[in-house]
C-alpha cells in the first residue's frame, strides 16, 4: 500500500492553508500533526515535508515528535482494527497464544497493517471484558473466550466480509 496514494490534492491544499495560519504559533506542531492525522488517517511523509517547509521546523525534529508519541502513526490503519487485550486476566488465560495466532494469521506484528490494507493489529492494556478472557475487539465488536482455533475462525469471518 503506497503511503502517497491516499493523499488527496484538495485535502492536502486545505491542510497547507491550515499550516500557514499556524506556522508562527509557538507549540503548534502537535496540533498540526493531530490535524494531519485526522484529515489523512495517518501522517504521510509528504505532509511532514509540507509542515517543515512552512514552519521552518526540520523534518528530523518532526519525525522525532511523530515517533515519540504513540498517538501518531505514519501508515494508514486497516479496514479492521484488531485490538488484543494483554491485561492480567487475558494474560493468564492465554492472550500470548491468541496474539501469536493473530500475528501468524495476519502476517503482521503489533502496530502494523496487513499488506492488503484489511487488518491493523494493536495491543491494549485492558478492554474491560475480564470475564471473557482472553479477548479481542475488532471495530467495537468483542470476541471472547478465545483459543487459537477460535481466533482463526474470527479472522476468517472478517476476511469473508472483505
Amino acid at each position: 500500500m503506497s503511503l502517497t496514494a491516499q493523499v488527496d490534492g484538495q485535502v492536502r491544499e486545505a491542510f497547507r492553508q491550515s499550516v500557514m495560519k499556524r506556522r508562527n504559533e509557538k507549540g503548534a506542531l502537535i496540533l498540526l500533526l493531530q490535524e494531519a492525522q485526522e484529515r489523512f488517517g495517518f501522517i504521510p511523509v509528504e505532509i511532514i515535508s509540507d509542515i517543515s517547509s512552512e514552519t521552518g521546523i526540520s523534518e528530523a525534529e518532526i519525525y522525532g515528535v511523530v515517533t515519540f508519541y504513540s498517538q501518531f502513526r505514519m501508515t494508514p490503519l486497516g479496514k479492521y482494527v484488531v485490538r488484543i487485550c494483554e491485561g492480567t486476566a487475558c494474560h493468564v488465560n492465554g492472550a500470548k497464544k491468541v496474539l501469536q495466532t493473530l500475528k501468524t494469521e495476519l502476517g503482521i506484528d503489533v502496530n502494523e497493517t496487513s499488506p492488503d490494507g484489511l487488518f491493523s493489529l494493536q495491543s491494549v492494556a485492558c478492554l474491560g471484558c475480564c470475564s471473557l478472557a482472553p479477548v479481542i475487539m475488532i471495530d467495537g465488536e468483542t470476541h471472547g473466550s478465545l483459543t487459537p482455533d477460535k481466533t482463526k475462525k474470527v479472522i476468517d469471518g472478517y476476511r469473508k466480509r472483505g
